[in-house]
């Protein structure tokens, strides 16, 4: 194939990318220099937006317990989704497949519906809690389970377990079962075998398990908005009212840029454990 027509075809395959995702996000970085004069943008360029996130100890504090709060979503995801993508990876293929539908069956509904799921389990008329009348464990209906940070960190799990579960059970798939059965003909047990085959080849999938649910969970502003309450105050939840309630556009996308930064970072660090963990 000719050079020209190499050019031609890379540049189709980078317009999407180029379009949907880094001139959206130019234009993010753009109007963060901007400021608000009254309900008018003045496009003066000025680094005042991220000065006054800078000084504002509200945002950065709210910054660091998002970050704590995803930190937590990815970890409890891991310490499930690992076991659970062990077991399926250890059962015959015919029931692997099954198996995995009813593990991934969320992903293909609607974000909403399985929002709404949660809050129909937790709500004081819900599942849960007529669950615990029904045994004698409660009185009456609590509101312990709504509206505060737990009910965000439970729903946030159940939400994006299934990204984790996924990219932990595709590494282990890939781990040639000559690698274990060699492991046993040497006369390692199965926890040597984990710790010397299993994991150090799986690494690259826990890892990009924890990026999923981290990113995801970070971004996320409806999840803690609704099941959240005024207890359940996170970045995305700033941001969104930054362009919403405050018309506060370009102080919104500072904080947007700043979250994407956070976000950056932590896929890069996840590439870097990630390489060392396949060395």
């Amino acid at each position: 194939m000719r050079s020209g027509a190499r050019i031609f075809l890379f540049l189709i395959a980078a317009a999407g990318p180029v379009l949907l995702v880094l001139l959206p996000l130019s234009g993010f970085v753009l109007n963060s220099f901007y400021s608000m004069n009254g309900s008018e943008i003045v496009r003066d360029f000025s680094a005042g937006n991220y000065v006054e996130f800078a000084n504002n100890q509200a945002y950065v504090g709210v910054l660091w317990h998002t970050i704590w709060l995803c930190g937590r979503v990815a970890l409890i995801c891991l310490l499930l989704a690992y076991p659970l993508a062990w077991y399926v990876w250890q059962q015959p293929e015919a029931k692997r497949f099954p198996l995995l539908l009813v593990i991934i069956l969320p992903l293909f509904m609607s974000y909403i519906v399985k929002l709404f799921t949660m809050r129909s389990l937790l709500a004081v008329t819900g599942l849960m809690n007529e669950l615990l009348l029904d045994v004698g464990f409660l009185a009456k209906p609590t509101t312990a389970f709504m509206f505060n940070e737990n009910a965000t960190l439970l729903t946030m799990v159940a939400m994006y377990l299934p990204f984790v579960f996924l990219p932990i059970y595709l590494a282990l798939e890939r781990i040639p079962e000559s690698l274990v059965q060699a492991s046993a003909d040497l006369g390692g047990t199965q926890a040597t075998t984990f710790r010397h085959v299993v994991w150090p080849l799986s690494v690259p999938g826990v890892v990009s398990g924890a990026i999923f649910a981290f990113v995801l969970s970070l971004g996320d502003y409806v999840t803690p908005q609704m099941v959240g309450g005024p207890n359940g105050f996170t970045f995305g939840r700033v941001i969104f009212s930054q362009f919403g309630a405050a018309y506060n556009w370009p102080l919104g996308a500072a904080l947007a840029v700043v979250l994407v930064i956070v976000s950056g970072a932590a896929i890069l660090s996840a590439g870097l454990v990630s390489k060392k963990g396949k060395a």
